[in-house]
């Protein structure tokens, strides 16, 4: 697998919250605590846009190739024109705004932040918004596929229906008895799955049709020497869009790993990165993976390494491990 360093004439300057890849173009978009929001064409070497904000980005998701959103540590929601670099505020949190998401299906974009509120805005009106919950804990992460919103909130995970403003979402809630770190929609809006802070992974399936649709758990880490289990967090998880059941994992000493949910195993793992994982991408067509090895604020003895991002061209060997694990 051919890796790249993404190089910038400025430096990232802080750590890396975000990295996501565009819908339709291989551009990644990057959100990071040194305030800037920066989008990358990998294919050229190119940075497209570097958009310097006041505040730390927590956050940021694409609406379309020409406009992203970015979660602001001042509690702002804002919206940024690709082509043009302005930028304008949507509204904002009554704390620090963490997770933001965009919805194609419903044309919403949706918010949490440390105030405990998950908040939705419309983006075919003019400060149109409402409160779609408020909670008794912060969102630790939240991922969109569909009409479905996943919700992380301590061990659980409340799924929210778009269409349904009101909806209750007590009445759809996955209690996982595992702290976790994040949450990624299963491919096809089949379920979600969730990394914890101890290297579990569990995937939960929302309408089990079969044996092979049915929620397991498995830990990343095989026993140590004293028969004891790597207690390291798994920081974000990937579906591949291409090979189907495919994902990888991105953890707090560096790993990546890449798993096929059919067959439960492992089928390739990446060489260390310098720091932690902090967030994963995949490209549209599935064969590039993108890494941002960043330090994440959780522990005090993280490596401090300059924040940097690689670029996993997935090669043949990756893809034959892939269609096998799929096939079983």
């Amino acid at each position: 697998m051919k890796a790249t360093c993404l190089k910038f004439e400025n430096p990232i300057q802080d750590a890396i919250s975000r990295i996501r890849f565009a819908p339709q173009s291989n551009n990644l978009l990057i959100s990071s605590w040194d305030s800037s929001l920066r989008l990358y064409d990998p294919d050229s070497f190119k940075l497209r846009l570097e958009a310097p904000l006041e505040d730390a980005l927590l956050d940021c998701c694409f609406q379309d190739e020409s406009v992203a959103f970015s979660a602001g540590s001042d509690g702002s929601l804002r919206r940024h024109h690709l082509h043009s670099g302005s930028h304008d505020a949507i509204g904002s949190h009554e704390d620090l705004m963490t997770c933001v998401e965009y919805s194609v299906e419903t044309s919403q974009v949706i918010t949490a932040g440390w105030d405990k509120k998950i908040m939705s805005w419309d983006t075919r009106a003019t400060h149109a918004h409402r409160c779609l919950d408020t909670l008794g804990a912060e969102v630790v992460s939240m991922s969109v596929s569909g009409f479905n919103l996943f919700a992380a909130i301590r061990e659980s995970v409340n799924i929210y229906d778009l269409r349904k403003f009101n909806y209750s979402a007590a009445e759809k809630e996955s209690h996982l008895d595992i702290r976790i770190r994040c949450v990624r929609p299963i491919l096809n809006s089949e379920g979600f799955v969730v990394g914890s802070v101890d290297g579990k992974v569990k995937l939960e399936y929302l309408y089990p049709s079969n044996s092979s649709a049915v929620g397991y758990a498995f830990r990343c880490y095989p026993k140590s020497k004293d028969g004891r289990h790597h207690l390291v967090a798994v920081n974000d998880i990937a579906f591949n869009p291409f090979f189907c059941g495919a994902f990888v994992t991105g953890d707090n000493e560096g790993y990546v790993t890449t798993w096929d949910a059919r067959s439960k195993r492992r089928l390739y793992e990446l060489p260390r990165h310098p720091n932690s994982v902090a967030s994963l991408s995949y490209s549209r067509e599935g064969h590039l993976l993108a890494v941002a090895s960043s330090y994440t604020y959780q522990e005090a003895n993280e490596i401090e390494e300059p924040p940097q991002i690689f670029i996993h061209e997935i090669d043949d060997r990756c893809i034959g491990s892939a269609s096998a694990g799929s096939s079983k």
